[in-house]
């Protein structure tokens, strides 16, 4: 038997069906004002001109591979090693987020480090490598940054990548990190920044911001990788620039000097921070100091004849 649906029942069913309607339409609209608004800003970064200065340097077939000294605070005390930073160009691709196989009007031309570390804590070695990838127009945050650290305890990885937002993975053995997947709103990265003193050093950014900090340094310590509140200043004396961030929540800070004149070579940087763990932590300095630098193309300097080479780095 159908039962009758009053009338004042049914006025009051159908205003909130056109109300619910309304506001899904208005969500979607936001959202898609929202997007568009995000195309919009991503399109009007304007792509900053290349001088002739730096394509003959950069777009020269070689790769700058610069070697250092390293004494470096680990759980407590100073460990001694060496770590190499490798600049070069080539063509990135922006969906897949890695390097293109072939040119294509599409692909993002970008300045990668691979920035390597090698010391001994006691009997064991540490082998660690970041690699940054930023467009050499320096119109956007990087493409993408990657981390792995091996010892013998055993290894982690991490990834960013730069879509609509950051889009964060990472792997660990330790329990409380173990496999994460996540996104953050897009900010300054410490580890871009590293690429950006090497195209446009005038336009670091300086003051009060949020950055987030080196993926090294998130996971060596175990911290929240999130942005945190940074003071940042850019000074030069005697044709060496300093760029200094400090992080005061971190109790870190981080200066890293360079020429203040073309090329902007990395000459040295220094990281005070937090060694150790519990009632042993203390604050203490890592340092690195440039030994030597190398132009050259070392993908095809793989022969036995080649090793010598490692010698001019003092490797």
């Amino acid at each position: 038997m159908k039962t009758a649906i009053p009338k004042g029942l049914l006025t009051i069913l159908l205003a909130l069906w056109v109300s619910s309607v309304q506001s899904c339409k208005e969500t979607n609209k936001n959202e898609e004002q929202a997007m568009a608004l995000h195309s919009e800003k991503a399109q009007k970064l304007p792509k900053k001109s290349l001088s002739e200065e730096f394509k003959a340097y950069w777009y020269a077939g070689d790769a700058e591979i610069t070697s250092y000294k390293l004494e470096l605070a680990r759980y407590g005390e100073i460990r001694d090693g060496k770590s190499v930073l490798i600049y070069v160009t080539e063509p990135f691709l922006k969906e897949k987020q890695v390097k293109a196989d072939e040119n294509h009007p599409d692909n993002i031309p970008v300045l990668k480090l691979n920035a390597t570390k090698k010391y001994l804590t006691g009997i064991y070695p540490y082998s660690i490598m970041t690699s940054t990838f930023y467009p050499v127009h320096d119109n956007d945050h990087a493409v993408k940054v990657s981390f792995s650290a091996q010892e013998w305890c055993g290894q982690v990885y991490a990834q960013l990548n730069n879509r609509e937002q950051f889009d964060i993975t990472s792997h660990s053995y330790f329990e409380s990190e173990a496999d994460q997947d996540f996104k953050l709103e897009k900010t300054i990265l410490e580890n871009e920044l590293w690429n950006k003193i090497r195209i446009s050093p005038e336009s670091l950014p300086t003051g009060d911001l949020t950055i987030i900090p080196s993926l090294e340094y998130i996971r060596l310590s175990h911290k929240e990788l999130k942005p945190y509140k940074s003071t940042t200043s850019l000074s030069s004396k005697d044709g060496i620039s300093t760029y200094e961030i400090a992080y005061p929540e971190l109790e870190r800070s981080l200066k890293i000097n360079f020429t203040t004149a073309f090329p902007h070579s990395i000459e040295s940087w220094s990281d005070t921070f937090s060694s150790g763990f519990g009632k042993n932590a203390k604050i203490m300095t890592s340092t690195a100091t440039k030994i030597s630098t190398l132009k050259t193309p070392y993908w095809r300097q793989n022969g036995n004849k080649h090793i010598s080479l490692r010698d001019s780095l003092g490797l």
